[in-house]
C-alpha cells in the first residue's frame, strides 16, 4: 500500500468532527421519512418484547463452558438481551412515545450489572491459553462481545440520549461509567492480543474489536486527548491486520468471516472519515482495501451459495447495506450491484444473521440506508470473473452451467481445515460436490483436540486418503508446485499434494513402494462443451478417494454416477460404497436441509479420472 492507515492517522492535524453517524431520536423529520412500512416493521418488532423480562446470567451459566464445553447454553441468553435492547431502541425512536422506554431501560440495567461482558469462551487473558470459570470484574477482558456490547450502549446513549435525561440523569451517566471502565480504560492502558504487535498473525478479531471499540469512544463523551490516542491505536491494529492479507485481497476465513474481517475494516475506516472530515479516503482508492471489498463478490456462486472453505458456510448470510457502501466507497460499482441485488433477494432484511441483531449502529445504518439499496435497478445477471488468490491459494472459475473452487493453499488458515486440494462443484446453482463446513463451535473446536472433529479433516473433503493417512494441519501441510492456466475457455490448476501429507516411511519397507511418493492434481472447467475434469495421478498404490455431495448419489453401474441433475463418470477405480452423513447440528442444518453423502472409491491404478457433465 502507498499509505498506511497509522500515517494518515499521524498526519491528522485539524478538528474531530462530532460523529453523528445517523439522526438521534430527537431528529424527528428524519424518523418520519422512513418508509411507512418500514417504520411499522420496526416498531411491531419492538412490541414483541413490550414486558419483556431479561434472563439473569449467574455464575453457574457463566461456569457451563469450562465444564462441559457448551457455549451455546451462556451465548443464547447473552445474544437475546443485546437483540432484545437493540430492537426496543429503534422502535423508541421510530415512535417517540414513550412506550419503550421501561423495557429499554430495563435493558440498560440488566447489561450493566452483568459481572462481565467477555464471553466464557474468551475469558483467557493470553491468547491460545485456558479460560478462567469465572470473570475478573476488576480486570475486564476486551473481545468480540465486550466491544460489540461498548457498542451497543454507546449508541442507546446516542440515539436515546434526551430521553433517558428527562426520565433519570443517572442512566446516561451509568452507561458512559461503565463504558469507561469495561471499554476505554483497558483499551487505552491494556494490551491485547487482537490489537497487533509484531509479526503476530491477526483475523477478523482486530477489525471487528476495533470497530466497536471506535463506535463506543467516539459516541462518548471523551477528551480530544484520548481521541487522538485511540484514533491512533485502532489505526495501528489496522495495520497490523491488512499485513496479513495479500495483495489481492482475499480472506482466508471465508465469506462468513469477512463480514467481520473485510467488512468491519470498512466500517472503521468509514468512522475514521467521518471523524476527521475526510481524512482518511486516499485508502479507499489503495489496490488491495478494493481487492478486500470484491472478494465477497469473488466467492458468490449463485442465490444463497458461496464458496465455502474452512469453517465459513455455504449459506453464510445476505449482503446487507455495508456491502454496497463497501462497493460505492471504493468505486466499484459491479460491487454494489451485486450487494443491492442480494438485499433485495433478502426481501430487504433489517438483520441478517445472529451477530447483527446485536449491533445497533448496523442496524441503523441499514434502515437510513434501506429505501436507497431497496430501490436500485437490479434486473441485470451477476456477472462473475474468474479469479486465482494466490496468497490463499483459492482458484474459482465459472462456466454457463459450472461454479468451480479449488483450495490450493496450506492447512494453516484461520479457521483451518485440513483441505488443500478439496474442490467444490456447483451446476446450474446447486450444489454437487460441497465442503460441509462446521458444526456449532464448542470448547473442542479451538483446542488442541480440533481436528477431531470429523468436519476438519480432510477425509470429509473432496480427497483422497493416502495408505491410510489423512492430511495433517499446519503451514508445512500444503499443496506445491501449483501452477494455473487462465484459459477464457478452459482454466485449470494442478498441484502436488503429498506434501499435505504426514511422512509415511513406514510404506518404503515394501520393495515395489518407489523412493519418492507423489500425488499430483489437475482440475479443468471446458467452458465450451459444459464439462469439469478432474484428473488424479500418483505412484502411491494404496488410496482411496473420499467425494462430500449435497444429492444422494445413485450409482449407475459402469462407473458412472448421478448427483442431482450432475452427470458423473470416473476411470481408475472401484466404488466401493456411499455414506451417509446425518445432519443434526444446528449450524449445519442453517446450510444443508438434509442429511449429506461421502462417496468412497478405491484408485486401481496410477491415475484416476472425473468428469462431470
Amino acid at each position: 500500500m502507498k499509505i498506511t492507515v497509522s500515517q494518515l492517522a499521524n498526519t491528522f492535524q485539524g478538528h474531530f468532527s462530532d460523529f453523528c453517524p445517523f439522526p438521534p431520536a430527537t431528529d424527528r423529520s428524519a424518523y418520519q421519512a422512513l418508509p411507512a412500512d418500514l417504520q411499522a416493521q420496526i416498531i411491531q418488532d419492538g412490541e414483541a418484547y413490550l414486558n419483556y423480562a431479561y434472563p439473569a446470567l449467574p455464575a453457574t451459566d457463566f461456569m457451563i463452558f469450562r465444564r462441559t464445553g457448551n457455549r451455546s447454553y451462556f451465548e443464547s441468553k447473552y445474544f437475546r438481551k443485546r437483540h432484545v435492547l437493540s430492537t426496543l431502541v429503534l422502535a423508541e425512536c421510530v415512535e417517540y412515545q414513550g412506550r419503550f422506554l421501561d423495557d429499554i431501560i430495563n435493558g440498560i440495567f440488566s447489561i450493566c450489572e452483568e459481572s462481565a461482558w467477555q464471553i466464557p469462551a474468551h475469558n483467557t487473558y493470553v491468547r491460545g491459553m485456558p479460560q478462567a470459570i469465572l470473570p475478573d470484574h476488576s480486570a475486564p477482558i476486551l473481545d468480540l462481545f465486550a466491544c460489540e456490547t461498548g457498542a451497543l450502549m454507546a449508541c442507546v446513549a446516542y440515539f436515546l440520549g434526551d430521553a433517558l435525561e428527562r426520565f433519570s440523569p443517572f442512566l446516561t451517566k451509568r452507561i458512559y461509567h461503565e463504558l469507561d471502565m469495561r471499554i476505554l480504560q483497558p483499551y487505552l492502558n491494556e494490551h491485547f492480543w487482537w490489537m497487533g504487535r509484531g509479526d503476530e498473525p491477526m483475523n477478523n478479531w482486530t477489525t471487528w474489536c476495533t470497530q466497536n471499540t471506535v463506535i463506543a469512544a467516539f459516541l462518548s463523551p471523551i477528551s480530544v486527548e484520548k481521541k487522538q490516542q485511540i484514533l491512533s491505536k485502532a489505526a495501528g491494529s489496522c495495520d497490523y491486520f491488512l499485513k496479513d492479507y495479500g495483495d489481492d485481497g482475499c480472506c482466508d476465513e471465508g465469506a462468513q468471516y469477512y463480514r467481520r474481517a473485510g467488512l468491519t475494516l470498512f466500517q472503521t475506516l468509514d468512522i475514521f472519515n467521518q471523524i476527521t472530515g475526510g481524512h482518511f479516503q486516499p485508502l479507499f482508492e489503495e489496490t488491495k482495501i478494493r481487492n478486500i471489498a470484491a472478494y465477497i463478490l469473488n466467492v458468490h456462486v449463485h442465490d444463497k451459495y458461496y464458496f465455502n472453505f474452512a469453517d465459513c458456510s455455504a449459506v453464510p448470510g445476505r449482503c446487507g447495506v455495508a456491502e454496497y457502501l463497501f462497493g460505492k466507497a471504493t468505486a466499484q460499482p459491479d460491487l454494489s450491484y451485486f450487494a443491492a441485488k442480494d438485499f433485495q433477494a433478502s426481501g430487504g432484511l433489517l438483520y441478517k444473521d445472529e451477530m447483527s441483531q446485536i449491533n445497533l449502529y448496523t442496524r441503523a445504518q441499514t434502515i437510513f440506508h434501506h429505501s436507497r439499496v431497496m430501490a436500485e435497478d437490479t434486473s441485470a445477471p451477476i456477472i462473475h470473473q474468474d479469479i486465482f488468490y494466490s496468497s490463499v491459494g483459492l482458484w474459482i472459475a465459472h462456466g454457463h452451467e459450472f461454479a468451480l473452487a479449488v483450495k490450493a493453499g496450506d492447512n494453516d488458515d484461520n479457521h483451518n481445515h485440513n483441505d488443500a486440494g478439496s474442490f467444490i462443484l456447483y451446476k446450474n446453482g446447486n450444489p454437487v460436490f460441497i465442503d460441509i463446513g462446521v458444526e456449532s463451535y464448542t470448547q473442542k473446536t479451538f483446542s488442541a483436540e480440533r481436528y477431531e472433529i470429523w468436519t476438519m479433516q480432510s477425509g470429509y473433503h473432496n480427497l483422497p486418503t493416502i495408505y491410510g493417512a489423512d492430511q495433517q494441519a499446519g503451514a508445512n501441510f500444503r499443496a506445491t508446485q501449483v501452477t494455473t492456466q487462465p484459459d477464457a475457455s478452459h482454466p485449470q490448476i494442478s498441484m502436488e499434494l503429498i506434501t499435505a501429507y504426514p511422512d509415511m516411511p513406514e510404506i518404503f519397507a515394501h520393495a515395489d513402494t518407489p523412493d519418492h511418493l507423489s500425488y499430483v492434481r489437475r482440475i479443468s472447467l471446458d467452458k465450451e462443451k459444459g464439462i469439469v475434469t478432474l484428473l488424479d495421478k500418483t505412484n502411491a498404490n494404496d488410496i482411496v478417494l473420499n467425494f462430500i455431495t449435497y444429492h444422494k448419489p445413485v450409482y449407475q453401474g459402469e462407473n458412472k454416477l448421478l448427483i442431482g441433475d450432475c452427470h458423473i463418470e470416473f476411470d481408475g477405480a472401484d466404488y466401493l460404497k456411499t455414506e451417509t452423513l446425518p445432519i443434526t447440528d444446528d449450524r449445519l442444518r442453517e446450510a444443508w436441509d438434509h442429511d449429506l453423502y461421502r462417496i468412497r472409491l478405491r484408485m486401481t491404478g496410477p491415475s484416476f479420472t472425473l468428469t462431470a457433465l
